[in-house]
């Protein structure tokens, strides 16, 4: 086992990381995501509202086991565990084309995905739609449905922050320390997808102000805390960030060329993207460096 090991925001020693592999061995009849509470219970690996952080603790697991690490049960089948990644094999019937006005478009709705179906067909549309698909976000995450007049105009995903990313670390200008306490103010929008059939000039802009007002008070809700700043990646070779601009987004610099959940610097050779930060208050960056209140 490794000295140490930083995952979603928290460091664990020695003897923590051998408690996870011990209590896998003796648990072995449980399964993973029992595996995982009982760990989150033992560790005090909680949210500020309290509740476990199981779903992260689960993915620290496997990738411990995926290093050799650790041995996990074999994951049970049950019915209602469906793929990782969506099947978008089968042929989908063509959307209504949706043009005009952004103002014909208003008001816009910001709804949370529900239920198992929604979030079936929501991970479909960004699975077959978005360049980067649909993949298991790292930690907390949201997945809402913008909507006009009950018709569905684009789905969007805000996840836990980057780990680590110079240019923003630099523009918030906080200490390694004040950012492992204060990570979690930072909220990170994973992927944005206006669905094709949607060609309304203005509308990326207007969602991502909807988003802005709305979205911080639905994490606080779910999660406990209330974020201070907002982040992306945007792709340079194939976006302009015309959009993050025009709703007063910043940009800060680009990444290293690395996967924003790599801690050990070893995931080399992915694309550099622009990073964008939005304040969500005035003083989101003195928040960050200490004065985080929740």
């Amino acid at each position: 086992m490794p000295e140490s090991l930083t995952f979603c925001g928290r460091t664990f020693g020695a003897s923590e990381l051998e408690l996870m592999r011990q209590t896998a061995r003796e648990f072995s009849a449980l399964g993973v995501t029992e595996i995982a509470r009982t760990l989150c219970e033992l560790l005090d690996w909680k949210r500020p509202s309290g509740g476990l952080k199981n779903h992260e603790c689960r993915q620290l697991l496997e990738r411990l086991a995926a290093e050799g690490l650790l041995t996990l049960p074999p994951l049970r089948q049950r019915g209602g565990r469906g793929p990782r990644r969506p099947d978008v094999s089968r042929p989908c019937s063509e959307p209504t084309l949706i043009e005009g006005a952004v103002s014909e478009c208003e008001p816009l709705e910001l709804v949370l995905v529900d239920g198992q179906a929604e979030s079936r067909r929501w991970r479909q549309h960004v699975e077959r739609y978005h360049y980067l698909g649909c993949r298991v976000p790292f930690g907390a995450s949201l997945r809402y449905w913008v909507r006009s007049h009950h018709r569905d105009l684009a789905c969007l995903l805000w996840t836990s922050p980057a780990w680590k990313m110079q240019a923003r670390d630099a523009w918030i200008g906080w200490s390694d320390q004040q950012r492992q306490r204060n990570l979690q103010g930072i909220v990170n929008n994973g992927r944005f997808l206006i669905l094709p059939s949607v060609h309304v000039k203005g509308l990326a802009s207007k969602i991502l102000a909807l988003s802005a007002r709305q979205m911080p008070r639905d994490w606080e809700t779910r999660y406990g805390q209330r974020p201070v700043l907002l982040e992306t990646l945007v792709d340079p070779t194939r976006f302009r960030g015309t959009c993050y601009r025009a709703a007063n987004w910043i940009h800060v610099g680009q990444t290293a060329g690395r996967g924003r959940m790599d801690r050990e610097h070893q995931a080399h050779g992915q694309a550099v993207k622009d990073i964008y930060v939005y304040p969500l208050v005035r003083d989101a960056r003195q928040r960050l460096h200490g004065h985080f209140t929740r």
